[in-house]
């Protein structure tokens, strides 16, 4: 199951080193709905090897400000705090999985 991200817990949590997946969602977005799924299942896959969260945009505003989220979905890789790659709406598993383990 993914982590959830807050704005409370992000620093310790996502940016804590290594590779990092954040999925940027709200309840009420259809295309969101459809990539948590998938988030579930690469976090199962990678557990140990990666932080695979998901920010609620609605309820954590500061974090989704700092990295200038203005569509979801948007999942972000970051790599030792630092932004690496994006992918911005509804994807596959196997485009996410290529780029999660581009970054390992």
């Amino acid at each position: 199951m993914a982590l959830q991200f807050t704005d409370s817990n992000f620093q310790e949590t996502a940016l804590s080193g290594g590779v990092s997946v954040v999925d940027f969602w709200a309840e009420w977005c259809g295309p969101c709905r459809l990539i948590g799924p998938i988030i579930d299942d690469l976090a199962t896959s990678y557990e140990g090897r990666v932080n695979i969260g998901k920010v609620n945009v609605d309820e954590n505003p500061e974090i989704s400000l700092k990295y200038g989220i203005r569509s979801i979905p948007t999942i972000l890789i970051i790599k030792d705090g630092e932004v690496v790659d994006k992918q911005v709406g509804v994807t596959t598993k196997a485009a996410l999985d290529a780029k999660i383990a581009a970054h390992l």
